[in-house]
């Protein structure tokens, strides 16, 4: 079992910046990579970014690549989502989730662990 949780979420105005976290806890050591998604009301949820947890190899939907930053912190077992320039179609609930599969394939059914989610809103 991976347990996720994640935090950061709020209000900002559009242009303006957010920087969202998970930590994981658990069976980490399994995890191949930690991605975002997320889900806007009446929506599917919609894959945001990945990270390679050994390499740190990135890759973003084109919705949000050059707005939004993935890193991870290994020795605190997190992984941040800082996005930038923010629109007000960004506002969802953010979750992110640990893909157990080496296999990089963006459906929400690839990742096995999901975290609670965090609110962002978007205000124009």
């Amino acid at each position: 079992q991976v347990q996720l949780v994640e935090s950061g979420g709020g209000v900002v105005q559009a242009g303006g910046s957010l920087r969202l976290s998970c930590a994981a806890s658990g069976r980490t050591f399994s995890t191949y990579a930690m991605g975002w998604f997320r889900q806007a009301p009446g929506k599917e949820r919609e894959f945001v970014g990945d990270i390679n947890w050994s390499s740190g190899i990135t890759y973003y939907a084109d919705s949000v690549k050059g707005r939004c930053t993935i890193s991870r912190d290994n020795a605190k077992n997190t992984v941040l989502l800082q996005m930038n320039s923010l629109k007000p179609e960004d506002t969802a609930v953010y979750y992110c989730a640990a893909r157990q599969t080496p296999v990089i394939i963006t459906h929400p059914n690839n990742y096995r662990y999901w975290g609670q989610g965090t609110q962002v809103t978007v205000s124009s």
